[in-house]
């Protein structure tokens, strides 16, 4: 036991054999040196006498016999010597100087050949032995006060951060089934992503370059479409996402119960043409209102903190008016967004009597009506200008031609007819064409989230650069409509950017799977939270005169620290799935790599073939188009404004500005 009593006991007992040693190795020197003691006139008979009863023992009986003796006792002392540590000390140093007395020591009798007389002969034998036992005796005391238990290796705390992971592939007919490898406590072991339930929405996350794309999302589309899913697509930087669903479309179209049709939404290269005002599918006001709210939103980000503000609402209250006209006129022949801009930029005198001839906008029409008639035109102009305005920047001639036309409807889960349907955005114009495929993406999502309709899978790669304000509520209602949401992001803060604080929180707290490339900073923090903490082992090490000890704990310390998120490579992702009640998952949590066969992609990415446009559009078609729709509008206003003049009950709609 470490007592003071045993302590000082052990000490003595070492000093003894110590000494005995010292005292051997000095008999040693004196009996194989005694010639030379002879001269120096320095033996004495009783000597001779006890060291002649010592030789019967045979300890003389050898020359290396009491050498070897002397070399033991003194390696039974340093064992039980304990010196100061030193945490600084290296093994090499004490090593050397232990080895190389033992090496001098031990061939020292190399001295007796020497050719000299008894006496220098005698002395250089004594030194160097003396030298070499010195040697050992220091090289053990360095032994002894090195630091023997020493703490765990792992500097970067990598193996307490391990936790063990989904090694079940949980498979059913709605899941995404990653393959993937992790590290528990130093084995590589292979696991599985099984997000399955995708209906409660799915986040993926990662700065550009941590592979969301390539691991992900190209996975929820194949694996999706296998399944017989419908899909609408956004794919930000056109064709990336839709060249993959176009191909996987046509290997697995025959396992639909109804084959889809394959429809491309794209501005720069066009292919099909749809109006996400037809008529039929806005039912009130409302709708008009969620058409207008959208686009003007996605124009104009900066309204989306300001909503409410009188200078916001009021353009956004007179586009709607306009739509709602358009689809109540001629039971909405002309209902296109086209037809919106170019009716917003009839002057004042023109417009309003139209735009009064159907009463149900009365409401919204009646405060620009009363400013202009009251000669207020700097707030008139305050309230409309920043409409026209905005609106002008999609007054170009491929917009028209696309958003004019009614090749397909928006429909796309509908059993009857169901469809693919992939938007393209343009990264060089995603501020335009980000506002017209939010104006898509809103519509399609009220005609998508109704019950009684085939499973559909929507998928925004880049999020946050388009605008659908009601996001949060898709996720909370189309669970039972078998609506799959995938919503890649680079950064939560970039979501904050873009729609604001508070509905970006929404967002990133209510969807029920995430899975994270490297992300820094906030997003860091807010998911390593999330995903809880682990019970780790802490060790500390403290150090005395006499001996050294380590202390071992256990605590609770984050499972995965916002530090190890934001040091992710790419391909290496954590995050958590939600399961569902009938398929329960314990290990919800995961830090692992998506296992991607990269040569079996690339021999099939090869393969691959171009999307193909149903026909050949030509410039002068896109023209044409442009030009009918203004003649059409200008067609409008001539028209209503011949059958207010030409009816008297009609009169009062007519406005007059006061001077």
């Amino acid at each position: 036991m470490n007592t003071g009593e045993n302590a000082e006991a052990l000490r003595k007992i070492t000093d003894l054999t110590r000494k005995g040693s010292i005292i051997l190795l000095c008999l040693h020197f004196y009996i194989y040196c005694y010639a030379a003691f002879e001269c120096w006139h320095l033996t004495q008979p009783f000597v001779l006498r006890i060291l002649l009863n010592l030789a019967k023992t045979g300890l003389f009986k050898h020359f290396y016999i009491s050498k070897a003796a002397a070399l033991l006792l003194l390696l039974i002392s340093l064992v039980g010597y304990r010196g100061k540590k030193d945490e600084k000390l290296k093994l090499t140093t004490a090593l050397k100087h232990f080895i190389g007395g033992l090496l001098v020591y031990i061939f020292s009798y190399l001295a007796l050949k020497i050719t000299a007389s008894v006496q220098v002969i005698a002395l250089l034998y004594m030194a160097v032995a003396t030298i070499g036992y010195l040697l050992i005796l220091n090289g053990g005391a360095l032994l002894s006060r090195l630091i023997k238990q020493q703490l765990a290796g792992d500097i970067f705390n990598r193996l307490q951060e391990t936790f063990p992971q989904e090694e079940r592939l949980l498979e059913n007919e709605y899941s995404i089934n990653l393959p993937a490898q992790y590290n528990l406590k130093g084995k590589i072991r292979k696991s599985w992503i099984n997000v399955i339930n995708p209906f409660r929405a799915l986040l993926v996350s990662g700065t550009p370059g941590a592979g969301k794309s390539y691991f992900v999302i190209r996975h929820v589309i194949t694996q999706h479409i296998k399944k017989c899913f419908t899909m609408f697509i956004y794919d930000f930087k056109y064709d990336d996402l839709s060249i993959i669903a176009y191909n996987t479309y046509l290997k697995y179209k025959h396992l639909y119960p109804v084959e889809p049709e394959f429809y491309v939404i794209n501005f720069d290269d066009i292919h099909h043409r749809c109006n996400p005002l037809y008529p039929e599918s806005m039912e009130d006001v409302t709708d008009a209102t969620e058409s207008s709210r959208t686009t003007m939103l996605g124009l104009n980000r900066e309204w989306i903190k300001k909503q409410g503000d009188f200078f916001v609402e009021s353009p956004i209250n007179f586009v709607t008016s306009i739509i709602w006209f358009l689809k109540k006129y001629k039971n909405g022949k002309y209902c296109t967004l086209p037809h919106a801009i170019e009716l917003m930029q009839i002057n004042y005198e023109q417009l309003f009597p139209v735009l009064r001839t159907e009463p149900e906008i009365e409401v919204l029409i009646n405060p620009f009506v009363t400013a202009y008639v009251n000669g207020a035109m700097e707030q008139l102009e305050g309230q409309i200008a920043s409409a026209k305005i905005s609106m002008a920047r999609l007054s170009s001639p491929k917009l028209y031609y696309v958003l004019s036309g009614n090749d397909f409807t928006l429909d796309l889960n509908n059993p009857d007819a169901p469809k693919i349907i992939c938007a393209g955005n343009n990264p060089q114009k995603q501020q335009v064409y980000g506002a017209v495929l939010s104006l898509y993406i809103s519509r399609m999502i009220k005609l998508v989230n109704r019950k009684k309709q085939t499973k559909s899978s929507l998928i925004f790669d880049e999020f946050p650069t388009i605008y659908f304000n009601a996001m949060d509520s898709l996720i909370a209602t189309a669970r039972s409509n078998k609506v799959a949401t995938c919503l890649g992001v680079q950064d939560f803060s970039q979501l904050r950017k873009d729609y604001g604080r508070e509905q970006a929180d929404v967002i990133a707290n209510i969807v029920g799977n995430i899975i994270s490339g490297q992300v820094v900073g906030d997003t860091a923090k807010q998911l390593s939270e999330r995903f809880g903490k682990i019970m780790q082992e802490r060790e500390s090490l403290s150090i005395n005169s006499q001996d050294t000890s380590i202390s071992r704990s256990k605590q609770l310390e984050a499972a995965i620290p916002p530090s190890r998120i934001a040091s992710l490579s790419s391909g290496e992702f954590v995050g958590a799935v939600a399961d569902d009640p009938t398929e329960k998952i314990e290990l919800k949590t995961f830090h692992c790599e998506i296992l991607n066969d990269h040569d079996a992609l690339k021999a099939e990415e090869d393969t691959y073939v171009p999307i193909p446009k149903p026909r050949e559009i030509t410039q002068a078609e896109i023209e044409e188009n442009y030009i009918r729709i203004k003649q059409e509008v200008v067609a409008i206003i001539d028209i209503e404004m011949e059958r207010i003049y030409d009816t008297p009950e009609l009169a009062h709609l007519l406005v007059v500005r006061e001077e």
